[in-house]
């Protein structure tokens, strides 16, 4: 194969894997690439090239290993270069739980529970050295909404209301979150891989978590249970919801955190999907902002989210929220 990248052979001789097939996976990203080594006896694992300097796998290892260490089913790392950007780790396969449950609804529940009961075990165990989901990081992510959003539907609004009204509706979550939990931040339906069946109790791998922060628990929940990718019922989320406080405990105030990190996670993904069409081209991730600006709506309308939701009257027209966020062109 003539378009591969330079070095990968000599990569997969010195981890052994030398005589194996190589097969690219398509992928969205614009440097990282992803390759299947399949070897004549059946086994196989995955290649992952992060070339520097626009990528750097390092924080992906970091995570992983950590994750491993501490019984998390991360994918084991076989060999990693990451100066190089080469990393070579274990293969879960093809089945995201995105496209098993969609194509067995009745596995549906199962798979839920389980990632469910993933997070609790994660969260009984002390949070990982990574850096803190601190106000900062709550208040830029959200503004990527009047960043992005806003300008593309010539929407003149208030910034820094926006701003001080994140900081108003977040303050008190803040002071209840530490010392905190090891937060994945994209631990969804589409980032979930099932290693069997879900009926049969199967177990799941993580990826996608190299952006892992220590934060509040209840935000990998709202990522799981206010899918963006798919359409999750506000009974499922319920009922997770509550599998998740019989195990690991919640009250009003976990739930009126659940619900500021949702209403702050749903705005930072408006924008993002904004930006990702207009700045990247990449126009599939609009019809997504319907699902997502109907989820950001349920939780605007809780009592924690008063600033925010006086903001959104106040600069959002409503024919744009009744729409779903309105058409993107």
């Amino acid at each position: 194969m003539s378009d591969l990248p330079e070095g990968l052979q000599s990569f997969v001789t010195g981890a052994g894997w030398g005589d194996a097939a190589i097969e690219p996976i398509p992928g969205d990203a614009s440097f990282r690439r992803y390759f299947r080594l399949r070897r004549d006896n059946g086994d196989t694992a995955m290649l992952m090239h992060a070339p520097p300097p626009e990528e750097d796998p390092q924080p992906f290892l970091h995570v992983a290993h950590w994750l491993s260490d501490n019984g998390m089913r991360a994918p084991a790392i076989f060999a990693e270069d990451a100066a190089q950007g080469w990393v070579l780790t274990e293969d879960f396969g093809n089945d995201r739980m995105r496209e098993w449950v969609d194509a067995a609804p009745q596995s549906e529940t199962a798979a839920y529970e389980t990632a469910i009961d993933a997070l609790v075990a994660l969260h009984q165990k002390p949070a990982g050295p990574f850096a803190p989901y601190d106000m900062a990081t709550y208040r830029r992510e959200a503004a990527l909404l009047t960043e992005w959003y806003a300008p593309a539907q010539s929407l003149e609004v208030d910034e820094a209301g926006y701003a001080a009204a994140w900081e108003q509706a977040l303050a008190p979550m803040i002071e209840r979150q530490g010392p905190g939990v090891t937060v994945l931040r994209d631990y969804h339906a589409e980032n979930i891989m099932l290693l069997g069946d879900p009926l049969a109790g199967a177990p799941q791998g993580l990826i996608d978590f190299q952006d892992a922060l220590v934060g509040h628990r209840a935000y990998d929940l709202v990522s799981l249970l206010q899918d963006a990718r798919r359409d999750v019922s506000e009974e499922l989320e319920a009922a997770m919801l509550a599998r998740y406080a019989q195990k690991a405990g919640s009250d009003d105030e976990f739930l009126a955190d659940y619900a500021r990190l949702g209403a702050q996670r749903n705005a930072k993904i408006v924008g993002i999907f904004t930006r990702l069409y207009m700045r990247d081209g990449k126009p599939r991730y609009l019809s997504m902002i319907p699902r997502v600006w109907a989820a950001m709506e349920r939780d605007l309308a809780h009592p924690a989210l008063a600033p925010v939701a006086e903001w959104f009257a106040a600069n959002i027209p409503d024919e744009l929220r009744k729409s779903g966020g309105g058409t993107i062109a």
